[in-house]
């Protein structure tokens, strides 16, 4: 993140690789919230 303003392609490829176009997926969206409340420690 500190290097991205300058160098941006470091970042693109890490968001990339994280990305899915499984937008309707009911076990993506469950995954997401899950990792949010480990996140904010819940």
């Amino acid at each position: 993140m500190e290097r991205s303003p300058i160098r941006d392609i470091e970042i693109k490829h890490i968001l990339k690789a994280a990305l899915t176009d499984d937008i309707h997926s009911r076990e993506v969206y469950m995954k997401g919230i899950d990792h949010s409340y480990y996140y904010e420690g819940i």
